[in-house]
């Protein structure tokens, strides 16, 4: 049996679809993205089947975008679920987005291109509206961490074979997951040319979580956020329940001292407020991301269409009052 928030999802999308914002480059997009890492079983279990269905649902319910990665799930899952859902009921209007990851050095152009074509074979759309660089950015200075790209590789080799995709039209538009070191991010916001869009951490507790490695140095999501929108780069608000943590619940097991479960032990005030002005925490979390000045568009990390059901009816209720904003800040 279908829960209460997927009845409400049933009986909203009758009547409305999710609000449209603009997007640069690409025009107009939906408020909420559907995250490809849900769908992929990244934050809990699913399965193909159930992976469709809520791409179909979420298609149905007005979103616009769905936000793919060769990384997310095994044998890239999220790209395949995609293109089986997009072959079964074709949505020309709905734009796709994915990724490719730098690990290493050399050949950049090369693995670029492999890639992409590879993304697309699975998905089945012989072009990307968005293609994201997955890979951090090192500190502009040249110090080095672990399965990040440095800064002269990203401007001297990455941008130009971006560029070069986008006017072959194998792209529309390219950006990045801006949660390398900050001062390199704020540099590829700043220089020309720049990125047509930046994934930001958005979330109410401004949690990176595990995906942001550097300990000495604060991680600048308002910033970057400001950034970007001054420069025209349209920003997508990722991780806005920070992995989990900003949940009722973890929904996969992880040790005591996963940055997730350190996140959500210190989210318990969080949960509290949610409860408080009547809200579960997830629906909470993504009202806050969505009420951000700014933020073009929310990914969704969910799995199946319960929690797509969640997120939607949240939308739908618009933004947090100032009051409510005040309540989560405190």
């Amino acid at each position: 049996m279908r829960s209460s928030f997927y009845g409400r999802w049933q009986e909203l999308g009758r009547e409305s679809t999710v609000e449209l914002r603009d997007f640069g480059r690409l025009g107009r997009i939906s408020a909420l993205t559907l995250g490809g890492g849900g769908i992929a079983g990244v934050w809990g279990r699913t399965d193909r089947a159930e992976a469709v269905a809520t791409v179909h649902a979420a298609i149905d319910a007005g979103v616009t975008m769905l936000d793919l990665a060769p990384s997310y799930g095994v044998d890239a899952e999220s790209e395949l679920a995609a293109g089986e859902a997009l072959r079964q009921r074709p949505a020309g209007h709905v734009m796709i987005t994915s990724k490719v990851q730098l690990e290493g050095d050399g050949d950049f152009a090369g693995r670029i291109g492999r890639s992409l074509r590879a993304s697309l074979d699975r998905i089945g759309r012989d072009h990307l509206d968005l293609f994201l660089l997955h890979t951090q950015l090192q500190p502009v200075d040249g110090g080095q961490v672990p399965r990040n790209i440095a800064w002269r590789d990203y401007r001297d080799e990455v941008v130009p074979e971006f560029e070069r995709l986008r006017d072959a039209g194998l792209i529309r538009a390219w950006g990045i997951t801006a949660v390398g070191h900050p001062d390199s991010v704020l540099a590829a916001l700043r220089e020309t040319p720049r990125p047509d869009a930046a994934q930001v951490v958005v979330n109410a507790l401004d949690m990176p979580g595990d995906i942001y490695p550097w300990s000495d140095v604060p991680a600048a999501n308002d910033e970057i956020r400001r950034v970007a929108n001054g420069n025209g780069v349209a920003v997508v608000g990722i991780r806005a329940v920070a992995a989990g943590s900003l949940t009722s619940a973890l929904d996969r097991d992880v040790p005591p001292d996963h940055p997730a479960a350190v996140d959500f032990a210190r989210a318990e005030p969080f949960r509290k407020v949610a409860a408080e002005l009547g809200e579960t925490p997830a629906a909470l979390a993504h009202r806050y991301a969505l009420s951000v000045p700014g933020v073009a568009t929310v990914v969704l990390g969910v799995k199946n269409r319960e929690e797509l059901a969640e997120c939607l009816a949240a939308e739908a209720r618009g933004p947090l009052t100032d009051d409510e904003l005040g309540a989560v800040s405190r």
